[in-house]
């Protein structure tokens, strides 16, 4: 009856995009290793890949505690993500000085407190090495007013 969850401090570049340093809106520095193991929920051995918060982390295990749901949480609960792993997931928010990122199942998008734009396909090869933003305006437009949204609440 016991639930474990383990997570880490998030990553470093060590050269990476030109980057010496772990406080940057790139995968590298805002991925961090989660793993929530629930009696009767989770199955060995599942791994999922969709991307959540930490602030997700106390909604979850007030869900697997059978507490009353709290509506002054910034998190949402990650028990229908423990149960199907292949689940549809939700978005993962940072930010630091200004500049903000959203990270999707598929995409991050980086924006600039300049206005400047950075747009990832993870879907491709290429990853975060070739910025799409401007073959895809609406896909920017659209990710950043739910990252403006998030965030404001």
């Amino acid at each position: 009856n016991t639930i474990v969850v383990l997570w880490s401090d998030h990553g470093m570049h060590i050269g990476e995009k030109q980057q010496w340093e772990k406080f940057t809106l790139f995968e590298e520095a805002t991925r961090v290793p989660l793993i929530i193991i629930a009696p009767g929920v989770t199955k060995a051995g599942t791994v999922c890949d969709r991307p959540v918060n930490l602030l997700d982390v106390y909604p979850t295990l007030n869900e697997l505690c059978g507490l009353p749901r709290r509506k002054d949480l910034d998190g949402v609960s990650l028990v229908p993500l423990l149960k199907n792993p292949a689940a549809k997931g939700h978005v993962a928010i940072a930010y630091k000085g200004g500049n903000k990122t959203i990270r999707t199942d598929t995409h991050r998008l980086i924006m600039h407190r300049d206005g400047f734009a950075e747009l990832y396909d993870h879907t491709t090869k290429a990853g975060e090495t070739k910025n799409v933003a401007d073959d895809n305006p609406g896909l920017v437009k659209s990710l950043g007013e739910q990252l403006t949204r998030r965030l404001a609440q």
